[in-house]
């Protein structure tokens, strides 16, 4: 992976992992501070930045994720695309670009802002929180997914009916349906209306 000033800042020279800090804010998005990230999802949680992605591929089909079983938060479950946080001081769209490659070892073709949504959804397994102020993404996948297997238990291309079956027969991330819908105009324009989202 190519090193940027961002994953720099947050590891060290032997390879372990040091303290992965988020971006505070206030609710209207202001950076306020930082936080550890474990300390950032605890109860009640603090208002952090984060950031969606939704990418779709050449038929207007949404390409979902569902996370690593061994991951601390929402293990196992469907979610969009990709999502995360920024490290302080990066971009959102920088982050989203970033964390998409790590994740799912592709780059975003046609990447666009879609806005963003403040939520506070706690997640009853874990008794974490998500209090965040998420900016969303969307955009093309257009190379194939070789998902991380630490990150990514599996992944799947869906059109809204089939979103719609999964949806109603698997879990999903807490968030996923807040973030979707708050994307849905921006998912509209990219895909357009034959694609029915």
């Amino acid at each position: 992976m190519p090193t940027t000033p961002a994953t720099t800042a947050n590891s060290s020279s032997n390879g372990t992992a040091e303290e992965i800090m988020l971006e505070l804010v206030d609710e209207s998005g202001n950076t306020i501070g930082t936080a550890e990230k474990l300390s950032a999802h605890q109860a009640p949680g603090k208002l952090h930045r984060a950031f969606s992605v939704f990418l779709f591929d050449s038929t207007g089909k949404l390409l979902l994720q569902r996370r690593a079983l061994g991951k601390y938060h929402s293990p196992g479950v469907w979610s969009n695309t990709c999502c995360g946080h920024p490290y302080p001081g990066e971009s959102p769209f920088a982050a989203a670009a970033r964390r998409t490659h790590e994740e799912l070892g592709v780059s975003p073709s046609l990447l666009a802002e879609a806005g963003t949504v403040r939520y506070n959804h706690p997640d009853p397994d874990s008794g974490l929180v998500e209090q965040e102020y998420n900016h969303l993404f969307v955009g093309l996948v257009q190379a194939p997914v070789q998902a991380d297997p630490e990150e990514v238990y599996e992944t799947a291309f869906v059109s809204p009916q089939e979103l719609t079956a999964l949806h109603e027969r698997a879990t999903f991330s807490a968030w996923f349906m807040t973030v979707l819908d708050a994307a849905r105009p921006a998912v509209r324009e990219l895909t357009g209306p034959a694609a029915g989202w």
